[in-house]
C-alpha cells in the first residue's frame, strides 16, 4: 500500500466559507484529492448566508430605497419609497444569496472538490470524525493535510436574554418581522457601525454604546472622525467611553415593546431593538482541537505563523478563525496561501497591502500606514487630500463630504498609504493599491490622465495637494 493510499484525501478543508474555498479550489488546481466539510445544508458561510453578502446587498437596498445618494441634490426630504417595509429591504438578498451559492457550488463541482454536509471534529492529528447530516451515518475521514477554516460566530453573552426580536444578534437582522423606530447598538466595532449607520440612513433613531473611547481605532483618525461627523449629522448619539451593565425587555402599554439597556455610568437608554455586536468568537468549540494536538485563545481563534501554519505542521488554518483583519477578501487569500504551502508551493501574502472595506454609509477603505502608524514610527511624511466637493463627479453624485488622503515619503515621495471615505471608496481603493505593490510615487498620479468626470481625479487633486506642501 502507498502512502497516499492510507489517506482519504490530500486535503480537507474544514469550512466552506471564502478561505475554504479558496483553499480547496486552490489544492484542486494542484490535482490534488480534496473535500470540504460544511456543518451546515448550504455552503459559503456566515459570509455568504448571514454576513458580507446579506449584509452588503441590505445596505444596497437601503442607499436606493432611502433616497440617501440623491438628497443633495433634491433634498434632504427625497425618497424613491416612502414607508420603507423590511420586507422591501429584503427583497433583493434572497435572489442574491442564491446566485452566491450556486456560483461556489459550481466551482467546487468543477474542480472536483468532494463537498461533505456533516458535523466535524478531530479524532486525532489525521482524523476527522463525521457525524452525517447528509444521512451517511457517524464515520471517519483521513487527510494527509488539513486546513480549518471554519470561520467566527457572534459572540453572545449568557447574561442577556437574546429572543431574536427585540434584542438580537446580527445574524438576526434577516429575520426581522418590522423595523424598530429606535434601536441601541452595542458595541462599535465594524458590524456596530455598518448596521448603525444603515439604520440611521432609514430614519431609525440609533444610539451606539462602545466601551472605547474612538470608533474603529484602526482606521485613519482623520476618516474617522468623517465617518463621526456624518454619523451625527444623521442624528446617532454616540455614547463611547461607556460599558453596559444589563439589558431588559417589557412590554408596555404606553410605549408597546421596550428593550432598556443599563449603562454603568447610571444612564439608561431606552429603544425598541438592541443589538449585540461585540464582536465574533471562532468557532472551534465543538471541532475537539485537543484531540489535534491544538488549542485556541479565550476567543476562540487558533494562532498561525506567516504560512498560516499551526503548531501541528500538517495543519493549516485560515480566515476568520484566526483573528484580524477578518474580511471575506484577506480571507480568500489567506485560503489559497494555506493551501500553496501546505504541498510546498512557493506563495506569499502581503498583509501589509491588504485594501480594508468598511461598509458604513458613507463607506471607508484604506490601505498602507495611516497617519498614527507613520508618526509612531518616525517616518516624515506629506499629506495630499482632495474633497469630492471639488470633483465634478462629486457634484453629479450628489457626494459633497467625500475625502481622499494620500500619504508619502517627504523624501523619496514614495507612496505610503490611501485612505478614503465616501461613495465608491472601496473600488477606488484598488488605484492606489496597485501603485502601492509597485513601490511607486506621488508623481505618478500628477502624470496620469484620469477620465473625466470621475471620481478617480481625485488621486490626481490629491498629489497636486501633497506636492504643493513640499514648496
Amino acid at each position: 500500500m502507498s502512502d497516499n493510499a492510507a489517506y482519504d484525501y490530500d486535503l480537507i478543508v474544514m469550512g466552506s466559507g471564502p478561505a475554504g474555498q479558496r483553499a480547496a479550489i486552490q489544492a484542486a488546481k494542484l490535482g490534488k484529492r480534496v473535500a470540504v466539510i460544511e456543518h451546515k445544508a448550504v455552503v459559503g458561510g456566515v459570509c455568504i448566508n448571514t454576513g458580507t453578502i446579506p449584509s452588503k446587498t441590505l445596505r444596497e437596498a437601503v442607499m436606493h430605497l432611502s433616497g440617501f445618494r440623491e438628497r443633495n441634490v433634491y433634498g434632504a426630504s427625497y425618497q424613491v419609497k416612502q414607508n420603507i417595509t423590511i420586507e422591501d429591504l429584503l427583497y433583493r438578498t434572497a435572489a442574491v444569496i442564491q446566485a452566491e451559492l450556486d456560483i461556489v457550488r459550481h466551482q467546487m463541482q468543477r474542480n472536483g472538490v468532494e463537498l461533505i454536509t456533516a458535523d466535524a471534529k478531530f479524532t486525532g492529528p489525521e482524523t476527522i470524525g463525521l457525524m452525517g447530516v447528509d444521512g451517511r451515518g457517524k464515520r471517519e475521514v483521513r487527510a494527509k493535510r488539513i486546513v480549518i477554516a471554519t470561520g467566527t460566530v457572534a459572540t453572545r453573552s449568557r447574561s442577556i436574554p437574546f429572543d431574536g426580536q427585540n434584542i438580537i444578534i446580527s445574524d438576526d437582522i434577516l429575520g426581522l418581522k418590522k423595523l424598530p423606530k429606535s434601536i441601541c447598538v452595542i458595541g462599535a466595532g465594524v458590524i456596530g457601525c455598518e448596521y448603525a449607520t444603515m439604520f440611521s440612513t432609514l430614519g431609525v433613531r440609533v444610539t451606539v454604546v462602545d466601551k472605547r473611547e474612538r470608533l474603529l481605532d484602526f482606521v485613519d483618525h482623520e476618516i474617522i472622525d468623517t465617518l463621526v461627523y456624518q454619523m451625527r449629522k444623521n442624528r446617532v448619539t454616540l455614547r463611547l467611553g461607556e460599558e453596559v451593565d444589563g439589558l431588559e425587555y417589557t412590554e408596555e402599554a404606553e410605549h408597546g415593546p421596550r428593550v432598556h439597556v443599563k449603562l454603568k455610568s447610571g444612564k439608561v437608554i431606552h429603544a425598541e431593538k438592541a443589538l449585540y455586536s461585540i464582536g465574533r468568537t471562532g468557532a472551534t468549540e465543538n471541532l475537539d482541537l485537543p484531540a489535534a494536538g491544538l488549542s485556541a485563545d479565550e476567543r476562540g481563534r487558533v494562532t498561525v505563523d506567516a504560512q498560516y501554519r499551526t503548531a501541528v505542521p500538517h495543519i493549516f488554518a485560515a480566515g476568520d478563525v484566526i483573528g484580524f483583519p477578518s474580511l471575506a477578501s484577506t480571507s480568500m487569500e489567506q485560503g489559497r496561501v494555506a493551501a500553496c504551502h501546505a504541498f510546498g508551493i512557493e506563495a506569499k501574502a502581503v498583509p501589509e497591502l491588504f485594501p480594508y472595506g468598511i461598509y458604513t454609509i458613507p463607506e471607508i477603505s484604506t490601505c498602507g500606514k495611516t497617519e498614527e502608524e507613520l508618526t509612531q514610527e518616525g517616518v516624515p511624511y506629506e499629506v495630499g487630500k482632495a474633497r469630492y466637493q471639488e470633483i465634478a463627479r462629486g457634484a453629479i453624485i450628489g457626494d459633497k463630504t467625500g475625502l481622499l488622503k494620500l500619504l508619502f515619503h517627504v523624501d523619496t515621495r514614495r507612496l505610503l498609504g490611501v485612505h478614503i471615505i465616501g461613495e465608491g471608496a472601496t473600488e477606488l481603493i484598488h488605484i492606489g493599491q496597485a501603485v502601492l505593490a509597485f513601490d511607486g510615487t506621488v508623481d505618478y498620479f500628477v502624470r496620469t490622465v484620469f477620465n473625466y468626470p470621475t471620481l478617480a481625479e481625485c488621486y490626481k487633486t490629491a498629489a497636486f495637494d501633497g506636492v504643493n506642501r513640499l514648496g
